[in-house]
This record gives structure tokens, sequence and C-alpha cells, in this order.
């Protein structure tokens, strides 16, 4: 009995560490994609995949959307725009009835 507690307290174990890891390497992670003052200067909005090795890409780069095709052996932007204007918020509670 005591054999198989400390059997499955050693694997809680071992996976508690292997999440507080991949946690740490996520947290370095971002920070070294981050630019220079935590600002980033590039950002994924939304991937397509469209075959088993083809994606389309939106992303935002200096104030521009860009339309990137990729596979397996390319990359080719499709198209390039500049951002929308940010449509203003309205308060909370604002226009319900």
């Amino acid at each position: 009995m005591w054999e198989l507690v400390k059997v499955l307290a050693s694997l809680a174990l071992v996976f508690a560490l292997m999440g507080l890891s991949l946690w740490a390497l996520r947290r370095m992670q971002l920070k070294l994609q981050s630019g220079a003052g935590g600002q980033r200067q590039m950002r994924l909005v939304e991937t397509l995949s469209v075959g088993p090795r083809q994606k389309i890409v939106l992303m935002e780069i200096d104030e521009q959307r860009l339309v990137i095709g990729i596979t397996a052996q390319n990359m080719q932007a499709l198209g390039q725009w500049p951002l929308p204007a940010q449509a203003p918020t309205a308060p909370e509670g604002a226009g319900h009835v």
C-alpha cells in the first residue's frame, strides 16, 4: 500500500515539475519575442489552414495588415493595406435597453 502511495506521489511530483518547466519556458519565450520596451512590432492576428502544409496568415506590422501565404517551401505576401481606424468604444451600459 505504501509503495503505491510513494509511486503516485513521485508521479505527481514529476507532472508538477513538468508543468512548472513548461510555464517558465513559455514566459521566457514571450520575453524574447517582445521588442524593445516590451512593445511588439509584429502581431499574428489569425491563421487559416488551407491544406496539410499550407496556411494563410493575417499579420499586423507597423500600422499595416499583411496577408501571407505559407507552404512547406515558400512564403509569399498576398496583400497589404493600412490598419482600419479604431472605432470609439461606448461606455458600459450605453445603448442597452
